[in-house]
């Protein structure tokens, strides 16, 4: 996985909310999602490029129709590696506390 690719891919807002469309109704063509955004179809194609070069998107093609879903792996892999170590240790402290006013 390429971090630095993820993490540029999911620093703007536009390819968030392509990544929201396609996790709300995946295997839209570029003119499904861009009834969605207010942009030219040529700036979402740029955006879906990013997406696709960060493997959170990937393509198939149906006749002349071209089909874009979401790839959610590298995301897992991103919570993997960031949030769940810190989530974890957040958690063993909620719990620790707990016992502690509980008096167990």
């Amino acid at each position: 996985m390429d971090d630095d690719k993820v993490f540029k891919a999911l620093g703007d807002p536009t390819r968030r909310k392509l990544l929201d469309l396609l996790c709300e109704r995946n295997g839209q063509t570029l003119g499904q999602l861009c009834e969605n955004l207010d942009m030219a179809r040529q700036s979402a194609t740029q955006h879906l490029h990013l997406l696709e070069e960060a493997n959170l998107v990937s393509t198939t093609r149906r006749g002349r129709e071209k089909l874009h879903f979401i790839n959610p792996v590298p995301l897992h892999e991103v919570y993997e590696r960031w949030v769940r170590k810190f989530e974890r240790h957040r958690l063993g402290l909620l719990h620790d506390l707990k016992k502690e006013l509980e008096g167990e």
